[in-house]
């Protein structure tokens, strides 16, 4: 493990990172520093999202290596770091019978904050969520969306610097999918909590995140910045022409373009940044070649994760 000082920027690092769980090894050798407002953590089910979270709160201890969550160590360091972050888990936790209000604030109590703060702070956060109304309710009595939120309020109420999120728009119908990822993204832009949000869900970890980590089979598959991959995304496209057109494909590549021959009429492109669509027409236009067809996409969170998924090496 790095003996070496925490880079002041990094929300989260592994170092790495490994843990058995029962004798068998569930993460091995992660190696990251993320630093991103709102950090997506992907994966299929098994890879060990969950267990790096609880690792991350020191629920679990590490086998071999370590890791950093705001600078501080994890190991021994428990206390002090479930109060800096908010955990939502992907499990129902609730204490059968209680009121919303009484859970948040018991939470929040536990989280460090005295009985009187901690009372407002769960009336707060409970509004906040949109729960206001129902907040002297029994929890049992909730439907799945209003367990969800309320899980959302207790991860909130003592305000934290890090908010975990595991999975949190599971079981929830579309109209509340898309309530619980406006919530996540005003929280983002609000500027004073990180977020690190685990899903299975690629479009959820896309509307949110500014940073995504892949993991396949306990592993770092891909670590990425989504921000900077938008940036300087290039584009693909796919031409079929009306006829064949022999030296179509070396005047595009004289562009700057990666040019592939999919048949006599049909090519692939990758474009760089400098070159547009209108490009293509004109060069089409001066060696008076037909396109049929055009079809223009730009690399997406879904390519990067089935290109983590195909490749065993990982890494993008």
């Amino acid at each position: 493990m790095k003996t070496g000082p925490p880079s002041p920027a990094a929300v989260v690092e592994l170092d790495g990172l490994s843990v058995r769980l029962g004798g068998r090894p569930v993460l091995s050798d992660l190696h990251a520093s993320l630093a991103g407002r709102a950090i997506g953590l992907l994966g299929p089910n098994g890879a060990g999202k969950t267990t790096l979270l609880r690792t991350l709160l020191d629920f679990f201890h590490p086998s071999a290596g370590g890791a950093r969550v705001l600078g501080q160590e994890i190991t021994g360091n428990g206390k002090e770091l479930r109060s800096r972050v908010g955990y939502m888990p992907e499990s129902d936790a609730f204490i059968a019978g209680q009121t919303a209000v009484r859970f948040v604030r018991l939470m929040a109590e536990l989280s460090g904050l005295p009985p009187r703060a901690a009372l407002e702070r769960a009336h707060e956060t409970l509004f906040y969520v949109g729960l206001g109304e129902a907040r002297y309710r029994r929890i049992g009595t909730f439907s799945t969306g209003m367990k969800q939120m309320v899980k959302l309020a207790q991860a909130l109420a003592h305000g934290p610097r890090l908010l975990m999120l595991d999975e949190p728009t599971n079981g929830l119908d579309p109209p509340a999918r898309s309530r619980m990822l406006e919530l996540i993204r005003d929280i983002r832009d609000r500027g004073e909590t990180h977020i690190l949000l685990s899903s299975h869900l690629l479009a959820d970890v896309e509307s949110v995140c500014d940073e995504v980590l892949i993991l396949k089979q306990g592993r770092v598959a891909a670590c990425c910045n989504l921000t900077e991959q938008r940036r300087a995304n290039r584009s693909f496209v796919e031409l079929e022409l009306t006829s064949a057109a022999p030296g179509f494909g070396e005047a595009l590549a004289g562009l700057g373009c990666e040019v592939a021959l999919a048949g006599e009429r049909r090519l692939k492109l990758v474009m760089p940044p400098a070159v547009a669509v209108r490009d293509l027409f004109q060069v089409a236009a001066r060696q008076q070649v037909a396109i049929r067809r055009l079809d223009c996409k730009r690399d997406s969170l879904q390519d990067i994760f089935l290109r983590a998924m195909e490749d065993d090496r990982g890494g993008v």
